[in-house]
């Protein structure tokens, strides 16, 4: 086999293992349904061929080849919009949505995954055409798992402190220990919250982790991932038991309320903790001397 051949053929496999490997299989079951594996690992198949001929290509003084890789951009461009509008049509069905923050952010790595793909393949297959297909092999394992660092990011429990709090009634008015949800008029409801409802304080740590928890987007999607782990006692006729998140805004301190079908107070909070970090909501504002300053 002339090295050509198989840089490519090495690029090609290492590139769609890649793909595999990054799909995520947890609690949320996307996109590990058939079919939708299926089409990832496709693209993740084309990604890693545009990557692996690259190399070779140029060694031939093919440069029009290059162009290729310019075209693939736009196709997974196509990929991360197609994900968006499934989501969002997907969303609409949900007792406890999503949200559009949280959607796009899902929608955006699906693109960036494929990216990553075309790095492993590209760096395989460079390594492979210069040295060996030994050594090509073992730079496309190290940048296979070196991927795992660039997926990675931050969950609720990295930026804010999650503990338990008091459900309570003030006339109408439904507390969160000194936060206001909202209000019910009705008695038989508050006294399924008396009874059943469990809450959380959900206190930032720092001035950044204050921001991000302002966030409507990020406090929906907290909402959305407590509701799939411990269920949700709600159908579609019955809003008022739909989880909440409110702001304390003289400190900043989010409070949660929810109506679980488990209703252990030790997942509860788990559960809040293992929320992630959207994107859309990562903000510094003490990277910055006002913010810092305003901290003081």
């Amino acid at each position: 086999m002339n090295r050509e051949i198989a840089a490519i053929v090495a690029g090609i496999t290492l590139g769609t293992v890649s793909r595999y490997w990054m799909m995520r299989r947890d609690f949320r079951q996307y996109p590990s349904y058939p079919h939708a594996v299926v089409n990832h690992l496709a693209i993740g198949f084309v990604a890693a061929v545009l990557g692996a001929v690259a190399v070779p290509a140029i060694a031939a003084k093919e440069y029009t080849a290059v162009t290729f890789l310019a075209l693939a951009a736009t196709q997974f461009r196509e990929v991360r919009s197609m994900e968006r509008d499934m989501l969002t049509a997907i969303d609409k069905t949900l007792l406890v949505s999503r949200g559009s923050d949280f959607i796009e952010g899902i929608a955006r790595t699906f693109e960036a995954r494929n990216y990553l793909v075309v790095f492993v393949s590209l760096l395989t297959s460079l390594i492979t055409y210069i040295v060996s297909p030994v050594a090509g092999i073992a730079a496309g394992i190290i940048a296979i798992a070196s991927t795992k660092y660039l997926m990675g990011g931050k969950v609720i429990g990295d930026i804010a402190v999650v503990r338990p709090a008091k459900v309570r009634f003030e006339g109408a008015n439904l507390f969160v220990d000194d936060i206001h949800i909202m209000n019910l008029g009705l008695e038989q409801v508050r006294k399924i919250y008396e009874e059943l409802g469990r809450a959380v304080i959900i206190e930032p740590i720092d001035d950044t982790a204050r921001e991000i928890l302002s966030n409507v987007g990020q406090r929906q999607a907290i909402a959305h991932d407590v509701a799939m782990l411990l269920g949700v006692r709600r159908d579609v006729d019955s809003a008022e038991y739909t989880p909440l998140l409110r702001r304390k805004l003289e400190t900043g301190r989010v409070g949660m309320v929810i109506v679980p079908i488990e209703p252990d107070m030790k997942c509860l909070i788990e559960a809040v903790k293992n929320v992630p970090v959207l994107e859309s909501t990562f903000v510094k504002p003490l990277k910055e001397k006002a913010g810092r300053c305003a901290s003081d």
